[in-house]
């Protein structure tokens, strides 16, 4: 029986990748993102290639239209296997400039919805077990200037994904973290040499990298590993680098 996934931020970027990386594999997966016109795209796009998609139009800062799209999903599939939490946003602003209103966004949209999304598809996944990963960020343990808000949400998804994989375990359902580094999901031919040559890897990542570790982390025949960070980041926060 074919797996119904869901994964939030779906329409474009890595969301996007990872979405076309279950559909690849034959499951049935489930689009949520607040970009209607690109979510309705992608939705057909898989589709038309024979695999099988639908579109939930979801805010994931919206605790009803979290609840809405899991309910949808059971609905529809009368099941949910795996949720990817990849919704999220930036935020690169002086600590000085950032206002209430901008700093609550951030945190709801990277980090609360992560906290609802997980609790509410654990609600259906508690009888036959299931399997959960966020999509964090290697910025949970390194940081430029002005990234407070985002350092902040990248770093508390890390720390609840053990926390929800204890409370989570008595129903046999995993959590896992991703945290990616320089993942390009522009124009990936426009990237410099210096560019790909700062990582171990010698390339800079693409979508694929983090549909590719999803997918392990997901598949049931690696259920012992549970409440890691994955880090898939082509070594890059390994790497000393000293000035010359």
């Amino acid at each position: 029986m074919s797996r119904v996934v869901i994964v939030t931020g779906a329409a474009n970027g890595i969301g996007k990748g990872i979405a076309k990386a279950y559909a690849e594999i034959g499951a049935k997966v489930v689009l949520a993102d607040m970009n209607a016109e690109a979510g309705k795209e992608l939705s057909n796009e898989l589709n038309e290639y024979g695999s099988e998609a639908i579109f939930i139009k979801t805010d994931v800062r919206s605790e009803q239209d979290i609840f809405q799209l899991m309910n949808q999903t059971h609905q529809t599939y009368g099941k949910i296997d795996t949720l990817i939490n990849n919704a999220g946003k930036n935020l690169f602003k002086s600590p000085f400039d950032v206002t209430l209103e901008e700093w609550d966004d951030v945190i709801n949209t990277n980090l609360r919805s992560v906290f609802l999304c997980s609790r509410e598809a654990a609600k259906y996944m508690k009888e036959s077990g299931g399997s959960i990963v966020n999509i964090a960020s290697t910025r949970a343990i390194m940081s430029e200037p002005h990234t407070e808000g985002y350092a902040a949400t990248k770093g508390g998804i890390v720390a609840i994904t053990h926390a929800l994989a204890a409370s989570f375990s008595e129903y046999q359902i995993t959590v896992n973290a991703i945290s990616p580094g320089w993942i390009e999901t522009g124009k990936y031919e426009d990237l410099r040499e210096i560019d790909h040559e700062q990582h171990f890897s010698k390339r800079v990542g693409k979508p694929a990298d983090i549909a590719n570790a999803c997918l392990y982390l997901t598949d049931p025949k690696n259920s012992f590993v549970t409440g890691i960070n994955l880090v898939v980041d082509g070594g890059m926060t390994r790497k000393m680098i000293y000035e010359e």
